[in-house]
């Protein structure tokens, strides 16, 4: 419930003589203006007249007689950028001072006192929170700007985080208005003159009782700060629902924190984690809200979770049991982490080797199967071999998928689901919940005759990922245990290392020298052969050197070597080279027959 909503000039916002303060909890998010909002909120103040509107803030009357302080639930960025705008006014006239001007000293003495809280010396106006060391920044740099006694060690990159470089931006703003201007009385004179237009700048100031109202209102008033996704509303709905739940907002958001941890901060993996959750737990999650009078609705919460429907799926689920919702949710996660992150230090399990072949072929869509059967193993008696196999045959059937495009990608969320459906309708177990999954998989697979046509084709220009799956696997099948993992590995700008190499040039400037060596010399030919068979298997290969190899002659490119001496051509110890490094020149023949010999081992590799 509304307690309070008062119109307040920043001057009252900032009083000198509040024992209060603003407290910025740690479930909120860090600190995110940048220059654009820097930049915008320093040209509105400057160039409207005083009393401008600059929006509002949401906070919860807390502490008590001895130490009250204000919780922030919205208006965290407005309040720590006016703060720092402040302190780099303050800073900058004091390099102007008007002596024996008492009006000058008076305003100094303010606005100084403004910043701090009269609770302590050194205890701000304003307490941000803890992530991405935004307490830490904000009074280091406080300290240093003489509002708070002592001095404590910066945090390593103090500088180039963002607190610090909203104080320089304004600093620089500031600098550059006065910067030509001879006298120092009128230099104080326009920093004082803009400083009354902050101070008077106008905020709505609301006051509510508890947090559940304060986040019904963020919900509406936050279109003026960084937009939030999906996944920020459902976070504040868990610390909106917290109290009336009985658990504290601190303990839902170290729940929520752990969970996030699990799912990394990306928000499409965050995204499709909470969609897969609940495709693959559809049933359970509709059961408490199936109506007795409608029983023929069976998922009124939807049929299935899409990006539009996703939030109003998660409101109804919170409202109605958030303690069992972060429980459950939990657990997924952690599972999900497992399984979208198999080579993650921390994430090793069993399964960990085979999934991250799924993961490579892109077998993202069947997440929901795998967390389904991961959660219930126990329940539905799978073994650790069952489970591996069937994840071995996802990565078949995705080999086979992903070479023809059928099933089409809106169909596998469909074909996953039924699957988990039926497995919970004919109440399967055990080795039959394999031979269902391997039945339904194989009626969508296409004839192998389309399978065999595609990889005959041009492959690398229908599907450059797939190409590079089954060349990196054709090359495993000779490699070690210990060196299977070479091909995948990327440097530190997160581009794979081992990339595809063209053996007869894509490039369309065919350089002279594979024009007489495939074509016989006649250049219109050879951009025939370049149309028809330079992106088929056969003229495929892999290497840690594409770059250097490029358009070089065949001969060069076979016998590349690096500054060690280490061959990096077609030498260079991949099975897959074996049969190239031995050809004295590359022709139209060599890449049919080549097509052939590698097509023949995928279909064996890869047969369902």
């Amino acid at each position: 419930m509304i307690q309070h909503v008062e119109k307040y000039p920043i001057y009252s916002i900032f009083d000198k003589d509040a024992r209060f303060y603003y407290f910025i909890p740690k479930y909120q998010r860090a600190y995110t203006w940048s220059y654009t909002e820097w930049g915008n909120l320093f040209d509105d103040l400057y160039d409207n007249s005083e009393g401008y509107f600059i929006g509002s803030i949401i906070c919860i009357n807390q502490g008590g007689a001895i130490e009250p302080f204000m919780e922030v639930i919205d208006g965290q960025q407005r309040l720590t950028t006016m703060s720092i705008l402040l302190s780099a006014i303050y800073t900058l006239l004091k390099q102007f001072p008007l002596e024996d001007d008492e009006d000058y000293d008076d305003t100094m003495s303010s606005l100084k006192r403004s910043l701090k809280c009269r609770n302590s010396p050194n205890l701000m106006r304003l307490v941000p929170q803890i992530q991405e060391y935004n307490y830490d920044d904000y009074n280091q740099l406080m300290s240093e700007l003489g509002f708070r006694s002592g001095q404590s060690l910066r945090k390593p990159y103090f500088a180039n985080r963002k607190l610090f470089r909203c104080y320089k931006y304004f600093r620089e703003r500031l600098s550059y208005l006065v910067q030509d201007i001879e006298s120092p009385e009128k230099k104080a004179a326009l920093l004082l003159d803009f400083y009354e237009k902050v101070k008077s700048a106008m905020v709505v100031k609301i006051e509510v009782s508890t947090h559940s109202d304060a986040y019904v209102l963020f919900e509406s008033l936050n279109n003026r700060g960084t937009p939030l996704t999906a996944i920020d509303l459902m976070k504040n709905l868990i610390m909106a629902k917290a109290e009336g739940a009985g658990v504290s907002t601190d303990e839902c958001f170290d729940q929520w924190t752990i969970l996030l941890k699990d799912l990394s901060d990306n928000y499409q993996t965050q995204e499709r984690f909470f969609r897969q959750y609940y495709n693959a737990f559809r049933n359970a999650l509709n059961a408490p809200f199936v109506s007795d009078d409608d029983k023929r609705k069976k998922y009124p919460l939807g049929v299935v979770a899409t990006k539009s429907n996703l939030l109003s799926i998660y409101e109804r689920i919170i409202k109605r049991d958030l303690v069992g919702f972060l429980k459950e949710i939990l657990i997924c996660g952690n599972y999900y982490s497992q399984i979208v992150f198999p080579d993650k230090e921390g994430c090793y399990t069993v399964f960990s080797k085979n999934l991250l072949n799924l993961l490579h072929i892109q077998g993202a869509p069947s997440y929901l199967l795998i967390l389904y059967l991961m959660r219930y193993q126990k329940e539905l008696d799978l073994s650790d071999g069952i489970i591996n196999n069937i994840i071995l045959f996802l990565s078949k059937f995705f080999v086979h998928r992903n070479v023809t495009d059928y099933p089409g990608t809106r169909d596998l969320t469909r074909i996953f689901m039924d699957i988990i459906v039926h497995i919970e309708e004919e109440k399967l177990s055990g080795f039959s919940i394999y031979e269902w999954i391997y039945n339904t998989l194989k009626e969508n697979c296409l004839d192998d005759s389309v399978f065999e046509e595609r990889l005959r084709g041009n492959l690398y220009k229908e599907n450059t990922d797939v190409t590079r799956y089954l060349l990196c696997s054709l090359a495993e099948n000779s490699m070690t245990n210990e060196s299977n993992n070479t091909l995948w590995k990327r440097n530190n700008s997160g581009t794979y290392i081992w990339t595809i190499e063209h053996i007869f040039p894509e490039g369309e400037n065919i350089p002279q020298e594979w024009v007489d060596m495939i074509a016989d010399g006649d250049r219109e030919k050879a951009k025939s052969y370049l149309y028809e068979y330079t992106h088929r298997i056969g003229n495929l290969t892999m290497t840690g050197y594409n770059s250097t190899l490029s358009n070089l002659g065949f001969i060069k490119k076979r016998d590349r070597q690096d500054k060690q001496g280490n061959f990096v051509g077609y030498k260079n110890g991949l099975s897959i080279n074996d049969d190239i490094a031995k050809k004295e020149k590359w022709t139209v023949e060599d890449i049919k027959e080549r097509t052939d010999k590698l097509v023949s081992q995928l279909l064996k590799q890869f047969k369902i």
